[in-house]
């Protein structure tokens, strides 16, 4: 008799949702995680404590920049306490991942503490005690990708989870990728007063999403104060006297430059974490890229080993893998799990903030697609101008003939709550003229939302 139904390794946004859902479904089930804490690294070292930052940078930034403007006389006069900056992201992080231990607890979900194990086809070592279940879910999430020529201390050479844990704002801090999480937390530094250079390997920030979107977002963090060398590749970071000596080669033409900082955070991007789980000695087949290969189900190779979120191919993305382990539990328990993997969006949480849903111009260019473009710039919103936030702007994507919405970009504020509308859209099918025929409420910045719909037709109104 096996001991659960299901044992998930990872209490990640992807293990625990997974643990929760099958639970609920009526399977008897158990997480294992060896952190002291439930949430995996997005409630611990990632998404939450990030947040937190950003929210009190942006903050402070208003406080010098724009409260004055509205009469709050005196308030620019603001300080920062980085340590009880970093008590308020503790605390933050500390509310999450105890409400998790709750959900496991009303849902009846046992947390096997400590690291996992496969020692066969429907066996879990944790400790020194085997468990046996019936299905296995790998939901062990991703590391930091290290990089060569940097070696990382996380005191002075961080990843993302050193930089969520400086004792002080550095004066000058070099951020290596100009991806997601190095825009992020190079912009909570710069808010603080930082000195901040971005080196990016390509020829753009944010690779992947619309080159549009990309010039705009390089432009408004260039106005706040962050530098960008684009084309630079790396080749070390060492300790000098000045600071941490980082050198690069421009690819255009393999010139050599170097600068000199207190602080490099390496932000080049994460890969699977598998290790220690004995993949190897059970069979579970991984791809090219270390990730574990599954079929659409998210079955593996082995019977009854499934896999799910960073651990497999895809976006490295806390929602997605929360799909993903919805999706997974209700195929286990009998049911048609399912997800939509043309409308996952993701998020860019910088001041501006952007957003992004299903496709690009360039992807639609690449495809031979006619579509037609609705845009609609935030300075054209009441809402946004009274809270000094006119700059960004909404751009939808929708198909020449049929009008179907193929994707929705945008940059400008509470993008990452406005894109859900066009995800919402999406889900069903629709067409730009169903948003544009949809009443928004005045004054509301998803007004902007139902503006681009109208530029897809006759033309929007407040433009």
């Amino acid at each position: 008799m096996a001991d659960y139904d299901v044992i998930v390794i990872g209490a990640g946004p992807g293990g625990y949702v997974c643990a929760i859902r099958c639970a609920q479904l009526g399977l008897k089930v158990a997480c294992v995680e060896g952190r002291e804490t439930l949430g995996g690294t997005c409630l611990n070292i990632g998404c939450i404590p990030s947040k937190a930052l950003l929210h009190a940078s942006e903050l402070y930034h208003e406080a010098h920049e724009t409260f004055e403007k509205m009469g709050l006389v005196g308030a620019g006069a603001t300080s920062v306490d980085v340590p009880k900056m970093q008590a308020y992201k503790q605390s933050t992080v500390e509310s999450n991942t105890k409400g998790i231990e709750f959900l496991f607890k009303k849902n009846k979900v046992d947390w096997l503490k400590g690291w996992a194990g496969i020692t066969a086809p429907g066996e879990v070592k944790v400790g020194d005690a085997i468990h046996k279940a019936r299905n296995i879910v790998i939901a062990s999430g991703s590391e930091v990708t290290p990089l060569r020529g940097v070696t990382i201390d996380e005191k002075r050479i961080v990843s993302s989870t050193g930089a969520l844990e400086l004792p002080a704002v550095p004066k000058r801090l070099a951020v290596i990728g100009a991806g997601v999480i190095g825009l992020e937390l190079g912009s909570v530094y710069a808010r603080l007063g930082a000195e901040v250079t971005v080196l990016e390997f390509l020829d753009q920030i944010t690779p992947g999403m619309d080159l549009e979107i990309c010039k705009a977002l390089q432009k408004s963090l260039a106005r706040q104060g962050l530098k960008f060398v684009l084309g630079a590749a790396v080749q070390s970071a060492e300790p000098g006297k000045d600071g941490i000596r980082v050198t690069w080669k421009l690819r255009k033409d393999d010139s050599e430059a170097a600068l000199d900082a207190d602080i490099v955070l390496v932000a080049t991007g994460r890969r699977p974490y598998v290790e220690g789980l004995g993949l190897d000695a059970v069979g579970v087949a991984l791809t090219e890229r270390g990730q574990v290969k599954v079929d659409s189900h998210w079955k593996t190779n082995v019977p009854g080993i499934w896999a799910i979120g960073d651990a497999t191919p895809g976006p490295m993305l806390a929602h997605k893998a929360e799909d993903e382990g919805m999706a997974v539990a209700e195929t286990i328990a009998g049911q048609h799990g399912h997800v939509n993997y043309g409308v996952i969006p993701g998020v860019i949480y910088t001041s501006p903030e952007v957003a992004a849903v299903g496709e690009t111009e360039e992807s639609l260019k690449a495809q031979g697609r006619a579509y037609k473009v609705g845009k609609f710039p935030f300075m054209g919103n009441a809402r946004a101008k009274s809270y000094f936030m006119g700059d960004g702007f909404v751009k939808l994507l929708a198909d020449a003939a049929t009008d179907r919405i193929l994707g929705a970009h945008i940059i400008g504020p509470q993008a990452g709550e406005l894109i859900a509308e066009v995800c919402v859209a999406m889900e069903f099918g629709a067409a730009a003229e169903d948003i544009a025929r949809t009443c928004h409420a005045h004054p509301t910045c998803s007004e902007a939302i139902r503006e681009a719909a109208l530029a897809c037709g006759d033309g929007a109104i407040h433009a």
